[in-house]
């Protein structure tokens, strides 16, 4: 898939112009790509924007649940954490978006069989 005009995909989506990003979807803009300029991606930044249709729908089309946003450093479940946007973090979740939380990471090392290998 082409970057594409990967400006004009991530305005939209934290816009929340659906239409914008469906029609660069369709055209082939990646969804997982990280602008060199700005190191973040469009699912993160819809997210931060609060456009929990337009990130539910780049789910739907390939977004990476796990893709973490170097310029925001957060992964798309933190920063849904973060807008209190639940209906989004449960289908992350439900997506296999892995959970970073500090206590999560802190538990896992202390619980029964947490210290085998995690995808």
């Amino acid at each position: 898939m082409s970057a594409g005009d990967w400006k004009d995909l991530f305005k939209a989506a934290c816009e929340g112009d659906l239409a914008l990003v469906r029609y660069h979807v369709e055209a082939g803009v990646s969804l997982n790509h990280a602008h060199p300029e700005f190191y973040s991606t469009p699912l993160v930044g819809a997210i931060l924007a609060g456009q929990e249709a337009v990130a539910l729908y780049m789910l739907d089309h390939g977004a990476d649940p796990n893709l973490r946003s170097e310029f925001d450093n957060l992964t798309p479940l933190e920063a849904a954490r973060r807008g209190g946007l639940r209906q989004l973090e449960v289908r992350l979740l439900e997506l296999g978006a892995r959970d970073t939380h500090p206590w999560v990471q802190a538990l896992r090392q202390w619980l029964p069989g947490s210290r085998q290998a995690r995808p």
